[in-house]
């Protein structure tokens, strides 16, 4: 562990209580770094936060955000740095779905997947890009592949992760030269509770081994996470029959 880029690092998670974001605790965690986690259930949290501890000796932080709320946003960014002494890694994971149509959405449906999946990710990286250049960090979106493909069946959750990844592209550029590397991780498919708004889950929908596991995209994070002098722009985790037909 002493010989990982990530030892002794900081880092903070959003959506960090259950699928992705808590495979990427533990990810983070287990390469030795320290590690913040945010999620508006303090509960799922916490226990997240343990099992991170009494697994790999890790040092943890619960900071209850409701990504929404950017004064909740830039004061767990804050309560991070001032615990750890600094950001090295954002992660920003939070995220959420549904599956009306257009014409089926009511405004608050639109309103809150829009304030999530894209206010809240800006308000993460603003709050967090003046850190990052102090410690020319990572600054990593969980992105989708919606975000690259068309969603007949759930458009504005497509469209928000096409912002995500044009925003995230576009601050690449902004922020390289002050020694921030910027990622966009792409999953397809993943084994979690994500979907349940909408109906069936995509743990309940797939059997182990169907589709691409929380760990898997955690490992890609971590990966990217890992990087101190280049910058993984783009990394794309499909479950292998998924471009059939395209």
């Amino acid at each position: 562990m002493a010989d990982d880029p990530l030892d002794g690092k900081a880092a903070l998670v959003t959506g960090a209580s259950s699928g992705i974001g808590e495979a990427a605790v533990h990810a983070l965690a287990r390469a030795g770094a320290k590690v913040a986690l945010a999620s508006r259930r303090e509960k799922a949290l916490s226990a997240v936060a343990r099992e991170a501890e009494d697994e790999h000796g890790a040092e943890t932080l619960v900071v209850p955000t409701n990504v929404r709320d950017e004064d909740s946003v830039e004061g767990s960014v804050e309560r991070t740095v001032e615990e750890f002494g600094q950001l090295d890694v954002l992660v920003n994971n939070a995220g959420l779905a549904r599956g009306d149509s257009v014409e089926d959405m009511t405004t608050g449906e639109y309103d809150t997947m829009m304030e999530t999946n894209v206010d809240g990710a800006f308000y993460a990286a603003r709050a967090a890009v003046q850190h990052l250049r102090e410690t020319e960090g990572n600054l990593i979106f969980v992105g989708s592949f919606a975000g690259k493909f068309p969603r007949p069946f759930n458009p504005v959750y497509a469209a928000t992760k096409w912002w995500l990844r044009g925003f995230a592209h576009s601050l690449e550029g902004n922020v390289g030269e002050d020694g921030v590397a910027v990622t966009v991780v792409n999953p397809s498919e993943v084994r979690t509770e994500f979907g349940s708004a909408y109906g069936e889950s995509f743990a309940e929908r797939f059997d182990e081994g169907e589709v691409t596991e929380p760990e898997e995209v955690a490992e890609a994070i971590a990966f990217a996470a890992r990087q101190e002098n280049s910058t993984v722009s783009e990394l794309d985790l499909y479950r292998r029959d998924k471009l059939a037909g395209f």
